[in-house]
């Protein structure tokens, strides 16, 4: 059997972002079919059907491809167990283009490092919301009746939706604005086309995330 590159991808919200992730998949060997992804979910989850759609989908021989460490994992303990699961299966990881040797003591000690730092910089970012929320707070901006966005200010909302670094509870706070005010501005801004080659990509949208395109043919079972 042909063995087979399996790329994933990951990113925070439905709308952010994914062309450079899946050219990069593509650029390393990666067919669209074989590209698994997931929308609105945080790489602290672990509980990602595209992941788990993309785990089940690799075979003995097979190549895992991801193109940074922080989008398989925000900690190392699911690191490092994901690592271990495709280690038992015998299927090899790709980190941007680096095939990771869970053998290689070098190897194994680069991997723990990218995981310790994909882990620093999931806390600092939470660490900056809360910080950025007390400032704001004490400022007096989150205080009182909730004010209208003008264009400018809905146009940072969606700006900052987009980037991914901040769950949608967490920006209607700094907003000061409902998360359902959130949702209806974001909505209100035209996101551009998907290209029509991207669309045999297999995509798993979080739920509430959902871009009302629905994946065509069947999927595979997850593994238990």
């Amino acid at each position: 059997m042909t063995a087979l590159h399996i790329g994933y991808a990951r990113v925070s919200t439905a709308e952010q972002e994914l062309t450079a992730q899946i050219n990069a998949l593509r650029a390393l060997g990666v067919e669209d079919e074989q590209i698994f992804v997931d929308h609105g979910y945080t790489g602290t989850n672990r509980a990602r059907p595209g992941l788990r759609e993309a785990l089940a989908a690799c075979r003995k021989g097979d190549t895992f491809v991801i193109t940074k460490l922080d989008r398989l994992a925000r900690s190392l303990p699911d690191a490092r167990d994901i690592v271990e699961e495709l280690t038992r299966r015998q299927v090899k990881l790709s980190i941007g283009g680096s095939i990771h040797d869970p053998n290689d003591p070098v190897g194994r000690l680069l991997f723990n490092m990218l995981a310790m730092v994909a882990e620093f910089e999931s806390d600092l970012i939470r660490a900056r919301t809360r910080e950025g929320m007390q400032i704001a707070k004490a400022k007096g901006r989150l205080r009182g009746r909730k004010p209208k966005l003008s264009p400018a200010q809905e146009k940072l909302l969606v700006d900052t939706y987009r980037r991914g670094q901040h769950t949608t509870a967490e920006i209607a706070a700094l907003f000061n604005v409902a998360r359902s005010t959130v949702y209806r501005t974001i909505q209100r801004t035209p996101v551009e086309p998907e290209p029509p080659e991207t669309r045999r990509i297999r995509r798993f949208p979080a739920p509430g995330q959902e871009t009302g395109t629905k994946r065509k043919g069947t999927t595979k079972p997850g593994i238990g």
